[in-house]
Formats: structure tokens, sequence, C-alpha cells
């Protein structure tokens, strides 16, 4: 394994009740904060006027952004960068999942510059500063309350695209797993198939690292596997609600990442899916992950499918490693097929072949992606074919 530098400057309030510091949290940065968020939910389930109450309490004054996508657009963002710029905002304040928060990353870097906030994506535009950002999840999925990732949505040009800075940690994270209890079933079993994939993204390598990261890994993969049909049947079942919330955090905080340099698969595949189709990111890799799987189960790879069918799922040691490699895709069909009661097929949700050609060349940027098992434009294609 080579050498890695590891930090977070994220802090996190975790637990009930923990909305109490939001004023004192968002005062040290400024005055002046644009809150940030998607539809109705906050103000129906009471977050909305804690923020609210919190800020003014502290002196705050209050602008705001509503309508954030569940793809957030770029669109949106320039609207973002519009207020911070015109109201001289001090700090970002981003409340709901994954999508507000993306979007709150880069309205607080773009605030910060006179680049259009695409040119991030498109022309290698700097981001060397942003407006301090601090969340608070309302939907456990993504990971971005602690991660220095966003990902960015262009309805013009149909790409779905990431982008990497430290100056988009947010500050600080408010994590409430009560504030999660009115997630319906769905997005809760998408934002448990999420999580399970940033962690089998990372999971899944030929190369050699830290035991000790397997290890973690595999016991994220459990939580995950245990307390997701949890909290789509006891939406209310704190513990499962808690366990998912922290699960979600560090599956992408770039703890397990160690050493390894591995591309991910599922991933660009599934954001070119979402880009031309619109659908939910969980969703969309739990159509994609299990045939994914089997397109690269072969005698190269079936250690690592051994390892984590023996070790999430318990399948009997003693069989043949092949056989265990089967048994534990299986699994993972059930959990999220059954358990999760999530659509298996593209055909289900209304996606044809249409796109492929171009979608499978987006996915892997015309070369070779250096993953799992490499994957160039016609591996893509063929997995597309395997998900109809």
């Amino acid at each position: 394994m080579n050498p890695f530098i590891y930090e977070i400057p994220t802090k996190v309030y975790f637990g009930e009740n923990q909305l109490q510091h939001l004023g004192t949290e968002l005062k040290q940065f400024g005055n002046r904060v644009l809150l940030v968020y998607g539809g109705g939910s906050i103000k129906r389930n009471g977050v909305y006027d804690t923020v609210i109450s919190q800020a003014k309490e502290v002196g705050m004054e209050v602008f705001e952004l509503s309508g954030v996508e569940p793809n957030p657009r770029v669109d949106t963002v320039r609207k973002g960068v519009r207020l911070c710029k015109d109201n001289n905002i001090d700090v970002v304040l981003a409340v709901g999942g994954g999508s507000t928060i993306d979007a709150v990353k880069f309205i607080a870097a773009g605030a910060c510059t006179e680049a259009d906030p695409w040119d991030f994506f498109t022309k290698g535009a700097a981001i060397d500063s942003a407006l301090p950002i601090v969340t608070i999840l309302t939907l456990a999925a993504t990971g971005s309350e602690m991660d220095s990732c966003g990902v960015i949505s262009n309805e013009e040009t149909n790409d779905k695209l990431a982008r990497y800075s430290d100056y988009l940690f947010p500050k600080v994270s408010f994590l409430d797993p009560t504030i999660t209890y009115s997630v319906n079933e769905y997005q809760t079993a998408c934002g448990a198939a999420d999580m399970l994939s940033h962690v089998m993204e990372v999971y899944f390598t030929m190369e050699k690292d830290l035991y000790m990261l397997d290890a973690v890994m595999e016991g994220l993969m459990k939580t995950i596997v245990k307390y997701g049909p949890v909290a789509v049947k006891e939406p209310q079942n704190y513990e499962a609600r808690a366990n998912l919330m922290w699960a979600g955090s560090w599956a992408i905080n770039g703890f397990i990442a160690g050493s390894k340099n591995t591309a991910w698969s599922c991933h660009p595949m599934e954001h070119v899916l979402s880009a031309y189709y619109d659908i939910t990111h969980g969703l969309g890799l739990a159509i994609l992950t299990p045939k994914w799987m089997e397109y690269c189960l072969d005698e190269s790879t079936v250690d690592k499918f051994y390892q984590f069918g023996t070790n999430v799922f318990g399948i009997n040691p003693s069989l043949p490693p092949m056989e265990v490699a089967k048994k534990s895709i299986e699994q993972v069909k059930t959990f999220l097929y059954k358990d999760l009661d999530l659509k298996s097929t593209l055909t289900e949700v209304g996606i044809g072949t249409e796109h492929f050609d171009i979608m499978a060349e987006k996915a892997c940027k015309g070369k070779v992606l250096p993953a799992f098992k490499p994957l160039g434009k016609q591996d893509i294609k063929s997995i597309f074919e395997m998900c109809l």
C-alpha cells in the first residue's frame, strides 16, 4: 500500500436536539445567511421554524433559496450565486439531503469567483475559496455533509458531473436522526442503496490496502444491510435511522479509501443514466450494481467476491469460491429488490436503449476506466443492456 493523507475539517453535531447549537455556529461566520432547501418538507416537519428561530436569536439576517431539484441543476446554483453576491452573504446553510448540500457547495464556491459555476466542471475553473458551508441533513444517503465532493446536472447538455475541492468541505454539519423520521419508504430505500454503493465502489478493488479498512467497510455494509429494511418498515426507529445516518457519512468521507486509486464504476454509469432520465440516484445504483457485479465476476476477481460474501452475508466459507461469489450477488439482489422493494430493471422505470451509445461514451470519457474490472465503452454498454 502507498502512503496517504487523511483530513476531515467538518465539525459534526450528531444526535437528537442538536439544532440548539445552530445559531451559535452560524454566528461565528457573520451576520447574513443564505438558507437553501428543496421542497416544503422542512416546513412540514418543523425544521424550517427551528432554523429561522435559531438564526434570529443570534441576530442574523436570513435570505432564502428554495426548490433545489433531486438532481441539482446548474441553473439553480447560478441563482444561489447571484443571491450571495447581491446580498453580501457570509455563510450558506443547506437544509436537505445530498442534492441540496451539493448545490450549496457550488453556490458557496461560485460566490467567490467571476467564473460561471459550470466552468468548475467543464473548464477546470479554480475553486480556491468558498463561503463557509453549514449543513442540516434531512436524508441519509450521499454523505455530502462530510465530504469535499458535489455533483451537478446540466439539462442543456445532458451531463451530470462531479468536482472535488478541499474548499467544499462543510464547516459544520448537524445530523439528527429524528429529522429523517418523515422520509418516505422509497427515499429511505434509495438512500440505503446509495450508501451501500459508496462502500462497494471502494471495497471492490484489486489493490492491497490495510486489512483494518476492509474490516471497517464490511462493518459499514453489514450495518446498511441490517438497518436499511428496518428504517423502511419502521420509519421512527431511532436506532435504525441513527445507524444509517452515521454509516452514510463514513461511507464517503474519505476514511475508507486509504491509499486506493481504483476508479469507481457504478457511479459514472449512474450519473449519465440520471443525466438523461432524471431518475433517483439511489434507484439507478440499485439497478446497476448487481449487473455490474455479474459482469465483473470471473476467476481473476472471484477472491474479492468470496471475501465479500463470507464476511458481509455470512455465506458458508467452505463452499467453492465461485459459488460463494454468485450467492453474494444474489444476496445483494435480495437486499435491494426484496428487503428495500426497489425496481430491478431499467425497463420497469421506462428506460430503453436509445441513448446507450452516448451514455457509455460519456461514462468512461472515451477511455477505459481503471476500475475493479477495467471498463471501456462497450463494457459499459453491455452492462446497461444487462439492466433492461
